[in-house]
């Protein structure tokens, strides 16, 4: 049973150094996995993971339901708005396998729109689905805003609305017995931003792990100010999904960044708990960790709170091996996700597109490689 109380977490965030520790073995020793991700990597399978013709698709989070079936939990928004609208008019819906590959299809719309009098009634986004005890527990974050609703092609970046509506992401949590509902969808956020601090913008890119015993940790992204880097990073916890949830720092947990150079940040995490400890994976976004942007780095921590980069440090490659024989640079390979069975992570599911430039994308859809 691991022995991650409140007293241990903040004990260590009492040290007064900052969570991100780099090739300092002496907090962590030296990193004791026994796999490497790239090295795992099958090739993809061109026709697996979940796209629909008519929308923008993004955000792969998957769980076993009590049916035996696969269930990918997932972001949309209809194509007819630009890809840039995920901040006003994306909806969590629920797509079907058969095998944890795919192809998934579409089942439903789990957490549609409900009005802009709800913290996240305009769209939700970044869904990540985990089980706790007898319920299958949804994160995400929901935005709401004033303004009329977009209309098809408008720029909302241009306009503003995409700035306002991002300055109102809050992490909002979802549950069920079912992994078909119905769902109980918490009225108010799990966690707020805090004025005066480092995240006191947003909440956003939930990454929960249900610990043996019940508590959840879960690690959030947010920024001092607005969307602009540096993005960072921070952990909370709970006694059970319900709440409430408290930080476990009142630092980020990676800084980066400098005065000079503000692009080096991450977002992304997937967080995981591991015998004894806990790895993650998560988005270089400016590739000066890993070496390319947009890349995918691994990183370790004892407590949750201070983190190693792992050895070799690059997780994933926006580069990608199909089944065909082929292989791509995509546009976006983001919002990693690793389904793990038998407690062993058997694939890797990440929102991509095509293109070679990030965001200039002609489609999007939910990708899987399969782990040897």
């Amino acid at each position: 049973m691991i022995n991650l109380t409140r007293r241990t977490f903040l004990k260590c965030a009492a040290v007064g150094t900052a969570g991100f520790l780099l090739n300092d073995t002496a907090a962590f020793g030296q990193p004791s996995y026994d796999w490497s991700l790239p090295e795992r990597m099958l090739p993809a399978p061109i026709k697996g993971g979940f796209s629909m013709d008519d929308y923008w698709v993004w955000d792969p989070s998957v769980v076993k339901g009590e049916d035996g079936l696969y269930h990918m939990f997932a972001s949309r928004w209809a194509k007819e708005y630009g890809f840039g609208n995920w901040v006003t008019n994306s909806e969590i819906v629920r797509a079907v396998s058969k095998t944890p590959a795919g192809p998934y299809t579409f089942a439903e719309v789990v957490l549609p729109a409900r009005g802009n009098s709800f913290f996240d009634g305009c769209a939700t986004h970044n869904a990540r689905i985990v089980k706790s005890g007898k319920y299958y527990v949804l994160y995400y974050f929901g935005t709401h805003y004033k303004d009329p609703a977009p209309k098809p092609g408008e720029d909302v970046w241009g306009s503003g609305l995409g700035q306002r509506s991002w300055m109102n992401k809050r992490i909002g949590m979802a549950w069920s017995t079912s992994v078909y509902g119905p769902w109980t969808r918490n009225e108010k956020p799990v966690l707020e931003p805090r004025a005066g601090h480092w995240d006191a913008s947003i909440t956003s890119n939930p990454s929960p792990v249900v610990l043996p015993g019940g508590k959840v940790y879960l690690m959030y992204k947010s920024s001092e100010k607005d969307h602009n880097p540096p993005l960072l990073l921070g952990a909370a916890e709970a006694d059970s999904f319900r709440g409430p949830y408290e930080r476990l720092s009142d630092r980020p947990l990676f800084q980066f960044h400098s005065a000079g150079k503000m692009d080096n940040d991450v977002e992304d995490p997937f967080v995981w708990w591991e015998k004894d400890h806990f790895e993650l994976i998560m988005k270089d976004r400016f590739g000066h960790i890993c070496g390319e942007e947009g890349g995918g780095i691994h990183a370790l921590s004892k407590d949750g709170i201070k983190w190693e980069l792992a050895k070799p440090v690059k997780a994933y490659s926006r580069t990608v091996l199909w089944d065909n024989g082929t292989s791509t640079k995509q546009g976006n390979f983001e919002r990693p996700f690793l389904l793990f069975e038998d407690g062993k992570p058997t694939h890797l599911f990440a929102a991509t597109g095509s293109g070679d430039k990030p965001y200039q994308l002609d489609r999007s859809w939910n990708m899987v490689i399969p782990l040897k």
